[in-house]
């Protein structure tokens, strides 16, 4: 604002002064009409770029401004996952690890840009329904009876209001609505099948089911990563999507490479 006013001021001057310096200086009336036309192009010549530079600065004002806007957004959200993954006795830092995988698998599949980022928000939030369900069904070390289960698979629903309420986390709701989906249309809680389960969420199932077995849990030991492998290949085409099984399994020692310097690399059992 302050520049455009500052613009406008020795727009007005510029105009006034040249105006008289020309009417001083000729007087013949038809350069004084050629001088006239070449003064007005070059006004607007000057005013054009002026203009294009203000709302380059604009622009990247607003880029700049938005970027703090979004990395405070995260920060918070790393406090706010991080509290989750301590209160679920989750190990190494569980759900930065599965939306750093979850990415990686993502960017091999083609996905960028916003969708990128939606995936990523989406698997660092996955399980925030949980943040409603009671400390006994989060931390029991054995399973969980009927009751405690109906509960349990209430998260992915509570996770996908919670994330409907805030609007730059709307976009973000596939994965943690239906990260439990089944690709044979067994999983919970809208009972999808095949591709009727977003994209996203058909990723991060990949990267969820490999976390979870390749980690030690408070209801179980890690499994063996030859054991874990295995265990994906036998349930693409009924849990999981079978391309995408392939598609990690294919990268998989590329994936693991990625993220060796990650703070939080699950280590699989002997």
């Amino acid at each position: 604002m302050r520049i455009a006013c500052v613009y406008v001021l020795v727009a007005a001057v510029w105009i006034w002064c040249s105006d008289r310096a020309i009417g001083l200086l000729v007087h013949d009336a038809g350069l004084l009409m050629t001088l006239q036309t070449l003064k007005g192009w070059f006004f607007v010549l000057v005013t054009g770029v002026m203009l294009y530079w203000m709302i380059r600065y604009d622009l990247h004002s607003l880029e700049r401004s938005h970027e703090r806007l979004r990395a405070g957004h995260e920060q918070a959200l790393g406090v706010l996952v991080a509290a989750m993954d301590a209160r679920h006795r989750e190990t190494g830092h569980h759900s930065e690890r599965v939306a750093r995988m979850a990415s990686e698998l993502a960017r091999l599949d083609g996905i960028k840009g916003r969708a990128l980022d939606a995936l990523r928000l989406g698997a660092l939030l996955h399980d925030i329904g949980k943040l409603a369900l009671p400390d006994a069904i989060l931390t029991k070390p054995g399973p969980l009876d009927e009751g405690e289960l109906a509960l349990m698979r209430e998260h992915p629903r509570i996770g996908y209001e919670l994330l409907q309420q805030v609007d730059f986390l709307r976009v973000s709701s596939d994965v943690p609505y239906s990260h439990h989906e089944r690709w044979d249309g067994s999983g919970y809680p809208q009972g999808l099948r095949g591709e009727e389960i977003p994209l996203a969420a058909r990723i991060f199932s990949v990267i969820d089911v490999w976390d979870a077995l390749i980690t030690e849990r408070v209801y179980k030991v890690a499994w063996p990563e030859d054991r874990v492998l295995a265990y994906l290949r036998d349930v693409a085409g009924s849990q999981l999507d079978p391309r995408l099984v392939k598609l990690f399994l294919d990268n998989y020692a590329a994936l693991k490479q990625r993220l060796e310097r990650s703070e939080g690399l699950p280590q699989p059992a002997a």
